[in-house]
């Protein structure tokens, strides 16, 4: 695989990363709306089920976060190390030409 297809690659990855982030967190809202209305509601099996469920995706979610810097850093000193702006000036360049 070539430099700029990995960048392209590793770019898709932390896109990706970033939507589950912002997943889990509507996952959280909804979670926490639920448990809002079962305070007027009272079911005891939500009050007992929802927390641990809360605190599981909560934990998911640092993980997801932590892995999101940790990717996106790693990718940007890709891009650096390998002048991936250089390389894309290169391939339109290379596109140009053969698309007069």
């Amino acid at each position: 695989m070539d430099k700029l297809k990995k960048f392209e690659l590793m770019e898709k990855i932390v896109r990706e990363l970033d939507d589950l982030k912002r997943s889990q967190q509507a996952v959280l809202e909804k979670i926490g709306k639920v448990e809002v209305d079962n305070i007027e509601l009272g079911d005891s099996r939500l009050e007992k089920i929802l927390p641990d469920i809360y605190q599981r995706t909560a934990e998911n979610m640092d993980a997801i976060t932590e892995l999101l810097e940790a990717f996106s850093g790693k990718t940007d000193a890709f891009a650096d190390k390998n002048n991936v702006e250089a390389l894309r000036q290169q391939q339109e360049l290379g596109n140009n030409q053969n698309n007069p």
